[in-house]
């Protein structure tokens, strides 16, 4: 299923971004030439999230897999090229042998985090009229086989379910490599179709070719694994069904030939004993996990030496984290944004020695008085009320980003591409971006997540962050609660290191203004929270923050 325009397919296969090979081809190359290495270690918690005990397999036994379910998937269940299925597994190697025997069969992957119900499932496999849903009998205490079943009277197209016991089941039996060695696949192929949710009321389809992935992964790999040594381990804590798990979990495992340590769900104490027992050399720790790391009461004990670079994502991290882990384990943190549609801004202590910058600052791909080390992509900063290209140190517009890693547009819904992409190609990322000295960009804030208090525009992570480095500080939101005199104010949800000993307002402001931070920036109400709402990739739920506020205000004014 080839999504990309032949426009594009003859321009980027002519600039050599694009080529033949796919990921299909680079698996099993990778087997080829380490048959007898460990591919895949499940979680250590695999008996708890899904019955069945945690395994390793070798290369070898990976792919004797991989074709056993993919022939099953053809001769028990008649999955043709193209066909879109939709998966709702964890993090087991059952998910990553399901990725690869999909492909294998020319089909499409179609991924949905494990915490999506009803409403998600009817949208996603009503649009893709998706035939087959893969997915576990029950995670945790929900029974999805249920759901499914239910789901299926709205949903004529979607005629089998297909259980992980079922899963595991057709990997043990017959492959017929003569009739999957006849299944074209071309790099232009659709590897994956994840799904975004944004401002959207549904998720919004992101299909990504094998040639996309390969160049994002490129700039992945530039960041988390710099100089690749004999053999890699990288552990993936997050859910393998969009860009940061796929990306680091998926994709680099593909690129590495390596090791890829499972996990799900997150559990630090966890993550840190697969680090020590399993000797990881790379990871992804997305902010909020690099925090609460550096503040666990037994941080000091941790055993982080095998750690060669870690990966931060998802929302800019704070400097004083990526101080603490350069301080306490001498680990460099790479710093990266990117999103679902394939788009990519990453940084490394090869790109940027200096932590202060590192944490903030990203390349200007559109700045060519820079040598960049990624030549492929474009990007620009627009203004959103005129529309015109921003070019001065300081301004700050919404990023628009050009490359052959980008998706090519949303999945059925010509409605929004219209919007999304302009006659230049670029697509409108939805982030605000300030321009730096030097050629750089630093993230300032969603679009539609800027709080403005009479006027200025207040970055909600800017002041997350610097929170962050609070001593009785765990977790924390910023959020604009409305005012009639200046449109918005500053509301903190705050999660206590210690719940016994919540900060007081005055204590955080206190807090800030030692640090030099303006006076309209400092938050004007905290509110405790026990948890911080998040998606299943880590991002803030600032809507349901910004509700609660406003319902809490009403109720006291009333």
């Amino acid at each position: 299923m080839i999504f990309a325009s032949q426009t594009d397919i003859d321009h980027y296969t002519a600039r050599g971004d694009w080529g033949t090979e796919t990921f299909l081809d680079r698996f099993r190359s990778n087997a080829a030439e380490k048959p007898d290495v460990i591919a895949l270690i499940d979680p250590p918690n695999k008996m708890d999230l899904v019955g069945y005990p945690e395994e390793r397999i070798t290369y070898s036994e990976l792919v004797t897999r991989v074709d056993a379910l993919a022939t099953a998937l053809i001769e028990q269940h008649q999955v043709g090229k193209d066909d879109i299925i939709v998966v709702q597994l964890p993090n087991t190697m059952e998910l990553i042998i399901t990725y690869m025997a999909i492909t294998r069969v020319g089909a499409v992957f179609a991924p949905m985090p494990v915490q999506w119900r009803n409403s998600e499932l009817e949208y996603i496999a009503g649009l893709t009229e998706a035939k087959i849903m893969i997915t576990v009998e029950k995670f945790g205490r929900f029974n999805h086989v249920a759901m499914a079943q239910k789901c299926q009277a709205n949903l004529p197209a979607l005629t089998k379910i297909i259980t992980l016991d079922k899963i595991r089941e057709m990997t043990q039996g017959a492959a017929n490599t003569d009739l999957l060695d006849q299944i074209p696949i071309d790099a232009n192929d659709t590897y994956t179709l994840c799904w975004s949710s944004g401002t959207e009321s549904h998720p919004k389809g992101c299909p990504m070719s094998h040639n996309n992935w390969f160049v994002q992964g490129q700039i992945m790999h530039n960041a988390v694994i710099g100089e690749s040594h004999d053999q890699e381990t990288i552990l993936c804590c997050a859910p393998i069904v969009n860009m940061t798990g796929v990306g680091i979990g998926l994709i680099l495992w593909l690129l590495s030939g390596g090791t890829l340590l499972m996990h799900h769900p997150l559990d630090v104490e966890m993550c840190i004993k697969q680090v020590s027992d399993e000797k990881a050399t790379r990871t992804i720790f997305v902010p909020t996990v690099l925090n609460m790391i550096l503040k666990h009461p037994n941080s000091d004990q941790f055993d982080l030496s095998s750690l060669r670079r870690v990966m931060t994502g998802s929302a800019p991290p704070s400097v004083w984290a990526l101080k603490e882990f350069k301080r306490r384990w001498d680990i460099d943190i790479s710093c990266g944004w990117g999103q679902t549609e394939g788009t990519a801004l990453m940084v490394g202590v090869d790109d940027i020695e200096d932590m202060e910058k590192r944490a903030r600052f990203y390349p200007n791909y559109g700045d060519k008085s820079r040598d960049w080390l990624i030549k492929n992509v474009d990007t620009k900063i627009v203004d959103n009320n005129t529309g015109e290209t921003l070019t001065e140190i300081g301004q700050v517009g919404q990023l628009a980003y050009k490359g052959p890693n980008v998706f090519p547009g949303y999945f059925k819904r010509e409605d929004i591409n219209a919007e999304s992409f302009d006659d230049e190609g670029y697509f409108y990322t939805g982030d605000l971006f300030k321009i730096e000295d030097g050629g750089y960009i630093s993230f300032f804030d969603r679009c539609k997540d800027i709080i403005i208090r009479g006027g200025n525009n207040i970055s909600a992570q800017e002041i997350e962050n610097l929170l962050q480095g609070h001593e009785k500080v765990l977790d924390v939101a910023a959020v604009g609660m409305p005012d009639e005199v200046l449109g918005e104010r500053t509301c903190v949800y705050v999660v206590p290191k210690d719940p016994d000993n919540m900060p007081e307002l005055k204590e955080l402001t206190d807090f800030m203004k030692e640090i030099g931070t303006a006076v309209y920036k400092l938050p004007e109400r905290v509110e405790r929270a026990e948890a911080i709402p998040r998606n299943p990739v880590g991002k803030i739920l600032k809507p349901q923050l910004r509700k609660e506020i406003t319902a809490t205000l009403a109720a006291e004014k009333a």
